[in-house]
């Protein structure tokens, strides 16, 4: 008899949902996590926190209201690091309770701790004491997480130098940064200290930003984040970081200074497995810290499983959750269905971004004809109502069918929105649906009939004239 018919290391979305789902099929369950770290990075350092202080900043800076109320509109007007902490940890705090509950709920039990491999069927668990203790399994799903990279070039202090963990612990609101990498993760805080009145400049050793994202959508947000005095050097590499008494001095490698209160490195995430002994059980890891799984997250070991951002892309708190939920599914002998193609991905800048589907430039690769169809939100009631004249949708049409092909959302409630043209997308729906559909007035989904339209009257001139 082993200890538990499943073992979960990581309490993070991933391992969450993967413990909940084997403890509803009947199975013995055990979650191994830190007692300060039950939720995992998501709810402790990452996209719970950052996502709450982009509310917060939203919401004190005014910002999202100056199209109604003036330039000058703010709701505070000093705006210190307490206010913006007192609403994350508010979030935390309730989150991580929720999480308790849920897996208590369960007959989850909770180990706290840090657990290693001892063999292919037990862990050593570290709770701190001083003593470890051995726990035994039939079948672990690794859910252990990342942190952020940190070259070993580049001295940080969690103070001037920071990562984008530390970042959230910044004892005041610097007034300028530097932002080193122009991924998903650099331009969510990029454009957060901006609204906060902090001087940014971006550092980014390719040539654009974002490239996965639609090129109109990409283009709208760097002129949103110019108008926010944000700077890009692209074609940059910073060289060295100099930490003085007031401040830190970046230096890029075509000779360029940059002076910063805080330097902030997102320079991408590394799995969290260097602790977890991994050769005691069979495995290994790649560079990254990356573990290699199948179809069903199956590692090289058949009875041993990973799932989250420990195995890659697309590493978002959506697709583990769901990854954690398939992996014991199949752990425990039930039939599973493979994960959606359609995952939608959202990037909550300042305006956010979300899309789903193809972008312009992927179906023009592939050869394959497509019509767009566009709404702006200044057109929209709704738009007028939030004060939001920037925000568009758009979707991108098959001529032959009707069919969806993608669809891209910039502006208020893109990451919500965007589900609508998923949910179409992925039930095989067409532009005549969205067309006849009614809305609710005054609403933004109302942009999704505004853009069929528009799609579906360019596609008829088009047979108009060809036949």
């Amino acid at each position: 008899m082993y200890d538990y018919d499943l073992l979960v290391l990581g309490s993070g979305p991933g391992g969450q949902k993967a413990a909940i789902a084997a403890a509803k099929l009947g199975r013995r369950v055990g979650i191994v996590d830190r007692r300060d770290m039950i939720g995992g990075v998501c709810i402790n350092t990452g996209t719970v926190p950052s996502k709450t202080l982009r509310e917060a900043v939203l919401y004190l800076t005014g910002l999202s209201q100056r199209d109604l109320y003036g330039s000058s509109y703010r709701v505070k007007e000093e705006i210190t690091v307490s206010d913006l902490a007192a609403r994350t940890q508010h979030v935390i705090t309730r989150q991580t309770d929720v999480i308790r509950n849920q897996l208590a709920r369960n007959r989850v039990v909770m180990i706290t701790g840090t657990g290693r491999f001892a063999d292919a069927h037990s862990i050593w668990v570290d709770s701190g004491s001083g003593r470890e203790s051995k726990v035994t399994f039939d079948k672990v799903i690794i859910a252990a997480g990342t942190r952020p990279a940190r070259p070993d070039s580049v001295d940080f202090d969690d103070r001037t130098i920071v990562d984008s963990d530390g970042v959230i612990n910044l004892q005041a609101v610097p007034r300028s940064m530097v932002v080193v990498g122009a991924g998903v993760i650099g331009m969510e805080y990029a454009s957060m200290f901006a609204a906060l009145g902090t001087k940014v400049t971006v550092v980014e050793r390719r040539e654009r930003m974002l490239d996965f994202c639609d090129d109109e959508v990409v283009e709208s947000l760097k002129y949103h984040l110019r108008d926010l005095s944000v700077a890009f050097r692209f074609g940059e590499e910073v060289a060295a970081v100099e930490k003085h008494q007031t401040a830190a001095l970046c230096i890029l490698k075509s000779g360029k200074k940059i002076v910063a209160d805080t330097v902030m490195y997102s320079a991408g995430r590394q799995g969290q497995t260097d602790d977890l002994a991994l050769e005691a059980a069979g495995l290994e890891a790649d560079r990254r810290g990356r573990i290699t799984v199948d179809a069903s997250y199956r590692t090289s070991v058949d009875h041993i499983y990973a799932v989250g951002d420990v195995i890659g892309f697309p590493a978002l708190a959506s697709t583990s959750m769901e990854q954690g939920r398939l992996a014991a599914q199949h752990a425990c002998g039930e039939p599973i269905r493979e994960m959606h193609g359609l995952q939608p991905i959202g990037i909550y800048t300042i305006p956010e971004i979300s899309f789903v589907g193809q972008t312009e430039a992927q179906l023009t690769e592939s050869s394959t004809p497509f019509e767009v169809g566009v709404a702006r939100y200044r057109e929209l009631a709704r738009g007028q109502i939030v004060g939001d004249s920037y925000g568009m949708l758009k979707l991108l049409v098959s001529p032959d069918d009707g069919r969806l092909l993608g669809v891209h959302v910039f502006g208020t409630a893109a990451t919500e929105i965007v589900h609508i043209g998923q949910a179409v997308m992925g039930c095989g729906g067409t532009i005549d649906y969205l067309v006849d559909a009614v809305f609710n007035y005054p609403t933004l989904a109302e942009a999704y009939k505004v853009a069929a339209l528009d799609a579906s009257n360019k596609i008829r001139n088009i047979t108009r004239i060809d036949g």
